[in-house]
Parts: structure tokens; C-alpha cells; sequence
């Protein structure tokens, strides 16, 4: 258990230290949806 529990905290402390760069990728995805999207139109 202690393991399990160590595991998630590192878990969790990457995905802290990451949320910024995946809200970047999320976003970059996000405006090359709408920008297709446009252009169909």
C-alpha cells in the first residue's frame, strides 16, 4: 500500500509540473480544429 501510495504522489506531481504544457497542447489542438474548421467553410 505504501508503495501504491508513492507511486500516486509521484504520479501526481508530474502531471503539477506538466498541466501547463498539456493545457499548451490542448489548446494548439484546440485552434487547429477551429482553423480546419473555418477553412471548410
Amino acid at each position: 500500500m505504501q508503495t501504491l501510495s508513492s507511486g500516486y504522489k509521484g504520479l501526481s506531481f508530474l502531471v503539477s509540473l506538466n498541466v501547463d504544457r498539456l493545457m499548451m497542447i490542448a489548446a494548439l489542438v484546440a485552434a487547429l480544429y477551429v482553423g480546419s474548421y473555418i477553412a471548410l467553410i
